[in-house]
């Protein structure tokens, strides 16, 4: 069924079960209202067109295009092969070769050796010295080594040995007191006596006594180093006795 047939279907039906047999009557002007009993075609017109449009289009056949089925696609599994371990490769690079350096050897002369004998030689072979080999090093003349400047020590003045017994202590003397005194003296490049220590006593007195006289009287000849005087210490020993009358 097609919509165009359906239309003419609903207009033509209904005209021909109502039209009257008579002739035409002509409607009065602004007769709108008053004639809506009279026309039922116009009215079914109006009504049933949308609706016979909207059936037309619910009846009508809906052509749906049907594509062939494809078929299922089949995954097949892969393999992968195993790879096989290479093999080292051996070093194919050339190592460095050392160089080698070849010195040309060229002739060359040799100077002239004269068949002159020298002046002065004698048929005696020469005979080294023993123990200096026979090399043509010439030994090496060591040095005696330098002695030191040579030190003669201070003695006493042999001049003056009659000034060298200082003076007996009195109260030393008075009460028969006898003894020893030790001193060191410090003897300038002149010979004089210039400083007096102590070293040992038996009597203070004794002490002050040759104090005074190494001072005042004492001469000596001073030490020397190389034939040049000089300052020496020299230790002498005083004895005090008393002499009987």
């Amino acid at each position: 069924m097609t919509l165009i047939p359906l239309i003419s279907t609903i207009m033509t039906a209904p005209e021909a079960t109502t039209a009257p047999a008579a002739g035409p009557t002509l409607l009065p002007r602004n007769s709108y209202g008053s004639d809506h009993g009279r026309h039922p075609v116009a009215a079914l017109f109006a009504i049933g067109l949308p609706a016979a449009l909207v059936v037309a289009v619910a009846l009508s056949p809906m052509i749906v295009e049907t594509l062939p089925e494809s078929e299922p696609q089949v995954w097949k599994p892969i393999t992968l092969e195993k790879p096989t371990p290479r093999e080292p490769q051996p070093d194919t690079k050339p190592q460095d070769q050392p160089t080698k350096t070849v010195i040309a050897a060229t002739d060359s002369p040799l100077p002239p050796v004269s068949q002159d004998p020298p002046v002065g030689q004698t048929d005696e072979p020469y005979i080294p010295p023993v123990g200096t080999g026979t090399g043509t090093t010439v030994p090496q003349v060591i040095d005696p080594p330098v002695q030191p400047p040579k030190l003669v020590l201070a003695r006493l003045d042999e001049r003056y040995a009659s000034l060298f017994q200082p003076d007996y202590p009195a109260r030393a003397q008075r009460e028969g007191i006898e003894g020893v005194a030790v001193v060191r003296v410090l003897i300038g490049t002149d010979g004089r006596v210039k400083a007096v220590e102590l070293v040992s006593t038996d009597d203070p007195a004794f002490f002050e006594a040759t104090k005074r006289r190494a001072l005042t009287k004492w001469r000596f000849k001073a030490a020397t180093r190389g034939g040049v005087p000089e300052e020496s210490w020299k230790e002498m020993r005083v004895r005090f006795e008393i002499k009987a009358a």
